[in-house]
């Protein structure tokens, strides 16, 4: 009888390690060789009431096995600027813990910010991935620029109460140098300095390798997606400046495409590419958080 005991312990021992290896290996599935750096993009944060603004999307990289860090960068300034305070916030994780370059995913003006980085000091970047990233400006910007032309007495004033606005979240501010590189003249600008996986026509794919990083992009052209996501509103209004052209209530269609393509037509409006307002979307759009998690199994399948 205690022999009898002893094997089925035994066997229901080496069933259940059975069971746990398979959960182990699971966990391994978006560990990339470099970590992976989340970036805000304009008059945001690394958090949102107290949450990450690219929602819940950390922790599940983590869960995977990825190490994941969220850089917190001016919201209201130029690419220059952000980037230079990102240049200094990856030169403090490398020399503080030992890694060699990083896996650069930004959101919205984020993708600018990283292209900058990874234009400047290609060393410090393994890759870069824009998410509904304004790469050709944007029609909102346009009008903006429109209203409030330069020379125009206003514009220096509501710069003013915009930078003032800005300073309570901390950080330098420049609304207008934010608001001109969001435009499509000063987008046309920027990638004349930094080309690096510009498409070779308006809509098209760019280089996805330059100086040993490799480029990709995706986008959506989602506009009000849930009726109970407050942010819907907000896109429904400014998506009025595209006239009817696709795009995700902040952002163009073709607008987000930079180096490899992913997609560029994912149902989701600029505020659902990073799982806000807590989740909220279509429930016929794709989860975000599988395609970060996705991307970044991608990632790790490259090497990097």
């Amino acid at each position: 009888m205690l022999k009898k005991t002893l094997l089925n312990l035994t066997v229901a021992t080496a069933l259940s390690a059975a069971a746990i290896l398979p959960a182990a290996a699971a966990d391994t599935y978006t560990k990339t060789k470099y970590p992976i750096v989340l970036i805000h993009g304009f008059a945001s944060s690394d958090q949102v009431l107290g949450f990450s603004t690219f929602y819940n999307i950390p922790d599940e990289l983590k869960a995977g096995g990825a190490t994941v860090y969220a850089a917190k960068l001016p919201g209201f300034n130029s690419d220059e600027v952000r980037g230079e305070e990102l240049i200094k916030y990856l030169d403090n994780l490398k020399a503080t813990q030992g890694y060699t370059k990083f896996n650069l995913l930004g959101n919205s003006q984020g993708g600018l910010t990283v292209r900058y980085v990874a234009a400047v000091r290609p060393d410090l970047v393994a890759s870069v991935t824009t998410g509904h990233t304004p790469h050709a400006g944007t029609a909102p910007a346009d009008l903006v620029s429109a209203v409030l032309p330069e020379g125009s007495p206003l514009r220096p004033i509501v710069a003013g109460v915009i930078n003032a606005f800005a300073s309570l979240m901390g950080g330098q501010a420049d609304a207008l140098a934010a608001l001109n590189q969001l435009s499509s003249k000063g987008a046309a600008e920027f990638n004349q300095h930094y080309p690096q996986g510009k498409p070779s026509s308006e809509c098209g794919s760019g280089a996805a390798v330059v100086d040993g990083v490799r480029y990709y992009s995706f986008g959506g052209v989602g506009v009000s997606t849930n009726l109970l996501d407050p942010t819907d509103l907000t896109a429904g209004a400014v998506s009025l400046s595209y006239l009817g052209a696709p795009n995700d209530g902040i952002v163009g269609q073709c607008s987000s495409h930079w180096g490899e393509v992913l997609r560029d037509d994912y149902l989701w409006n600029h505020f659902d590419s990073v799982n806000q307002t807590f989740g909220l979307r279509s429930v016929f759009s794709s989860d975000p958080v599988t395609v970060y998690r996705a991307h970044a199994n991608r990632l790790k399948n490259l090497g990097l």
